[in-house]
């Protein structure tokens, strides 16, 4: 999110659900999380080729937009984002977490979480800024995501990653918990995506039956994760130089 200050068988149960529910979408055969991507794609080019003034209205969200009545604007603003490595950047771990969870969760259930997610992270930011706040981009829905992921499949290894989804989730969240402490001035919104990964959270004890395992071994994966880079800086960096 940017601102500008501005069970085996319920399992197969799901998957069955998840196939019926894309099959009857407008998006013929796609995935729901890959709909999503196209749909930030699309919204972006649009914004950034239309009147500034319109999408500061009608697209991204701001407490003055809620006041005026224009409430779409808390689901709209998800899908803009400020530029392309926003964009980008955002679309990978969308692409990662939200694959991820349609398969093990369903579709259903993947885009419960991002909505709930992107919204609810949208409203309650706005104690945490200025009134003239604008609200923009899908990373506090993917974060939402990225902890009911690490709750339900934390050791599904993502190819794109080159690691365990799991240890990315942690990364991810211990990067941006250190960015809120330390109070970092940018125009990254770290407190929304503070508030993302909460609201995942019970999202993720909801569905998972083991999720008490599956935290531990996020943790224990950012253990291991810590300790190799401890070797490698020890033992390997001294040598290549």
């Amino acid at each position: 999110m940017h601102r500008k200050p501005e069970g085996h068988n319920d399992h197969q149960a799901i998957v069955k659900s998840d196939t019926l529910f894309c099959n009857s979408s407008v998006f013929l055969g796609m995935r729901a999380a890959n709909v999503l991507i196209l749909l930030c794609v699309a919204a972006s080019l649009y914004a950034w080729t239309a009147d500034p003034v319109t999408v500061e209205h009608d697209l991204t969200f701001s407490l003055q937009n809620l006041l005026d009545g224009r409430v779409w604007t808390v689901v709209t603003g998800i899908f803009v984002h400020a530029n392309f490595l926003h964009l980008f950047g955002n679309m990978i771990f969308l692409y990662v977490f939200g694959s991820t969870l349609e398969r093990v969760a369903g579709a259903k259930r993947m885009l419960s979480a991002f909505f709930l997610g992107g919204v609810l992270s949208f409203l309650l930011s706005l104690p945490f800024f200025p009134p003239g706040t604008t609200f923009l981009g899908a990373s506090a829905a993917i974060f939402t995501l990225t902890a009911v992921v690490m709750l339900i499949e934390p050791l599904r290894f993502s190819m794109l990653l080159l690691m365990p989804v799991g240890l990315v989730a942690v990364l991810y969240l211990l990067y941006n918990a250190m960015a809120v402490y330390y109070n970092i001035q940018s125009n990254v919104a770290y407190v929304s995506h503070m508030i993302g990964f909460s609201i995942g959270i019970p999202m993720g004890i909801a569905w998972s039956p083991r999720w008490k395992r599956n935290l531990l071994i996020s943790i224990g994966l950012l253990g291991a994760y810590s300790i190799l880079l401890l070797v490698i800086e020890a033992y390997v960096l001294p040598v290549l130089r």
